[in-house]
């Protein structure tokens, strides 16, 4: 007897292989696991204004590149201009240069925003220890008695900014506090301090996000390294870390814009909020990536269609092989519900069965006349599809001539798997009689209505079409199933005169 070992481990790596890559398609991806899911997008106009003076001019303007934001689209609006954006992945920045720029100059650069949940920043290295600031001598004294208090009450980076923050902060300042303050912005000193006692910081402009906002500025938030991380402080506030709504619009230590030949230059920014399709956006994400992904988005939109339909057709073979092989309900014809089903989907439920047995009746009547030629199977089968045709194309017309657009969707069902099925079925009725034609042909209307809930369930369809791994969970059911040899459901009920006995 040969060991189902290998069995078991072929299903089992079906099954982690089928989940793994679904679960890696939703998180790497931010493929929806949902249908329907919506997420919040950002769209950030910039307007970059200045003054030419008559010579050639350049505009070097930073573009964000926050981990906490993806970039759906991004474009720029500069007549005249030609327009460079640099490639390098840790500073990106735009160039714009021309001629000669004479009089007033406005460019402009919108780009659209979806939150990420990626609040931390992680330091590609380890920053080098920054020079020591040099105070005044106004401010020496005042400035190291601050910070040596606070340095002795402190444990590690963190905690020594915390703390510097609470005491710029502080409603009770003392007398030293407040000269400092009196010759220093809030986060300058704050910087000043951390460096003095040689932790890494470094200023950042930021870009907070409200909807429907115009004509907003960069603000200054400072950037505290610690234990391979870059910690946020917003110092006049009194704040530590962010919130998805802050855009860290240049984190790298350069300058946010440069105008050579141009003087009274200016960067504002409007900002409005939307919300779109989660899947959409992901798709959008994909192929502005490039990203090397089994998606079916990749074809053109008439195959996505096709095998959106053709991609059901498991869900319904999964369907039909557990109530054959697990329940034991008879059908006539092994997988003839499924494409029975998928008619469903295009014709509607209630329309499908009354279009199903129409046919099937219509079909059998005459059927039963052509036994009596004496036909070969093949002419036999032949002439119960020309019929098949013509009842269907009858009930069209009818149903147009009525108005009944519903009937219009009868053109849907397969002509060769009904004429097969009349084919069947007649010879059934006359092998077995009319109750087994009966039984086999409410089992495949049962077993097809059953295959179309499942396959016109909207959770379904996204599923198989977006996630393809699970398709591979589908192939593992269906070998686990086919494994199985004991009785039926519907063969249960022999044994029920045995439990009445008891």
């Amino acid at each position: 007897m040969h060991s189902r070992k290998p069995f078991y481990i072929f299903v089992a790596l079906l099954f982690i292989i089928g989940i793994s890559t679904s679960i890696y398609r939703g998180v790497e991806h931010n493929v929806p696991f949902l249908p329907g899911e919506q997420v919040q997008s950002w769209a950030v106009d910039a307007k970059i204004s200045f003054n030419g003076t008559n010579q050639p001019a350049e505009v070097n303007f930073s573009l964000p590149n926050d981990p906490a934001f993806d970039i759906l689209v991004e474009n720029a609006s500069s007549p005249g201009y030609g327009l460079n954006i640099s490639a390098d992945a840790h500073n990106r920045r735009a160039v714009w240069s021309i001629r000669d720029a004479s009089g007033s100059q406005a460019l402009y650069y919108r780009v659209t925003l979806v939150p990420t949940g990626k609040l931390n920043i992680e330091a590609v290295e380890e920053p080098a220890t920054p020079e020591l600031y040099s105070w005044p001598a106004t401010e020496k004294s005042a400035a190291e008695q601050v910070i040596e208090e606070v340095w002795a009450r402190s444990a590690t980076n963190l905690s020594f900014a915390q703390q510097l923050m609470n005491l710029i902060n502080d409603n009770d300042q003392s007398q030293n506090m407040a000269l400092l303050l009196s010759a220093n912005t809030s986060t300058n000193l704050f910087v000043r301090m951390l460096h003095s006692k040689g932790v890494p910081a470094r200023i950042v402009n930021g870009l907070q996000l409200e909807d429907q906002r115009r004509r907003q500025q960069l603000t200054s938030y400072v950037q505290v390294y610690n234990d391979g991380a870059w910690e946020l402080f917003d110092v006049p506030n009194n704040k530590k870390g962010r919130d998805n709504t802050l855009v860290l619009w240049e984190y790298t230590g350069h300058s946010v814009l440069d105008v050579m030949g141009g003087n009274n230059s200016l960067v504002n920014f409007s900002m409005l909020q939307d919300t779109r399709s989660a899947l959409a956006t992901s798709i959008d994400m994909m192929m502005n990536d490039d990203a090397w992904d089994f998606s079916l988005y990749q074809l053109p939109l008439e195959e996505q269609s096709t095998f959106k339909g053709i991609l059901l057709i498991p869900i319904g073979v999964l369907v039909v092989v557990f109530l054959r092989v697990i329940v034991g309900i008879k059908t006539s014809g092994t997988f003839m519900p499924v494409l029975i089903a998928l008619a469903f989907i295009q014709t509607t439920l209630l329309t499908g069965l009354i279009g199903f047995l129409l046919i099937v009746a219509f079909g059998l009547m005459i059927r039963s006349y052509l036994s009596t030629l004496n036909l070969l199977l093949i002419s036999r089968i032949s002439a119960v599809i020309i019929v098949v045709i013509f009842i269907i194309g009858l009930f069209t017309l009818i149903s147009f001539k009525l108005g009944l657009s519903e009937g219009l969707t009868i053109t849907f069902f397969p002509m060769i798997i009904l004429a097969w099925t009349i084919e069947r079925m007649s010879i059934l009725w006359e092998e077995e009689g009319p109750k087994k034609v009966f039984v086999s042909g409410g089992g495949s209307l049962f077993v097809a209505t059953l295959a179309y809930l499942a396959m016109d369930n909207q959770l379904v369809q996204h599923w198989v079409f977006n996630f393809l791994g699970i398709h591979l969970v589908i192939l593992a059911l269906v070998l686990v199933m086919g494994q199985y040899t004991g009785y039926r459901l519907t063969e249960l009920k022999r044994f029920k005169p045995l439990v009445g006995e008891q």
